[in-house]
């Protein structure tokens, strides 16, 4: 190869950017043309420089790798080295892809063997390939981004059967939910309804972020909870503000500590 391969350094740490050009001024190939502090710095500058070859940083803050992929498109980028700290999803999506990468901390013989791949894929012009994974990697994306949009719906009111009429009760307005066979028991102030449903079905309905189990027969609604008290042997009670105790199960105490932390 007689021409230099112009390369672009990406990333949001200056240590980490020192490394990548410390070992690519080793090789008499490469030209580096600048180094990029952020998304955008990388941006404008794969636009206006168009460089051969970037090594692009995954985690960097408010644009990251995937972020500037998206906004040059895969059209506008020629051989790619990703580099990223461990991250489950973009290690298996890189790898799905056939695309390279180097995982922080790396050493200088598995720089050297992203660096000869980069160099094969320029040399035998294998760039549409490249923009085509890329492409994929990136629909691929926009996939898990719309399935995570899709926020999962839950009860709002609850259909009772009565003797005589069927009542619509507003499941915010549920204090506590406790197990009978079965059924399950409704309790809305000083009254109660049963409700042909098991605990386990009718949990899975319920926002997880407002109603807890807190034992294997009751689920209570996290903003009726007044206090939590020691009982005997590491146990606790739930306290509502109706005054109502509940026995608190030890192995789901950590759980509803933690929502009730985040609770609003």
């Amino acid at each position: 190869m007689s021409q230099k391969i112009r390369t672009l350094i990406v990333d949001d740490e200056p240590l980490a950017r020192r490394n990548l050009r410390l070992l690519l001024e080793k090789d008499p190939q490469i030209e580096i043309l600048e180094e990029c502090r952020n998304g955008r710095e990388a941006v404008k500058s794969i636009e206006q420089l168009a460089p051969d070859l970037v090594f692009l940083d995954i985690q960097m803050p408010e644009m990251d790798g995937f972020d500037v992929l998206e906004q040059v498109g895969p059209e506008g980028m020629s051989a790619v080295v990703f580099v990223t700290a461990f991250d489950q999803y973009a290690l298996k999506a890189f790898e799905v892809h056939a695309l390279d990468y180097l995982l922080k901390p790396y050493d200088d013989i598995r720089f050297s063997q992203a660096l000869k791949r980069a160099k094969s894929q320029i040399e035998s012009r294998e760039i549409n390939k490249v923009s085509k994974r890329l492409l994929a990697l990136l629909e691929e994306r926009e996939n898990l981004r719309e399935v995570g949009s899709q926020k999962p719906t839950y009860l709002k009111r609850l259909m009772v059967k009565l003797t005589n009429r069927v009542v619509l009760l507003k499941v915010d307005e549920i204090d506590w939910i406790e197990a009978d066979g079965n059924y399950a028991k409704l309790h809305i102030g000083p009254k109660s309804h049963l409700l042909r449903e098991k605990m386990h079905d009718l949990e899975k309905q319920l926002d997880p972020d407002k109603f807890v189990r807190i034992h294997r027969s009751i689920i209570v609604n996290l903003s009726r909870i007044k206090e939590l008290q020691p009982h005997f042997n590491g146990d606790y009670i739930v306290v509502l503000e109706n005054g109502r105790q509940l026995r608190l199960s030890r192995s789901r105490r950590e759980q509803l500590e933690s929502k009730l932390r985040v609770f609003t």
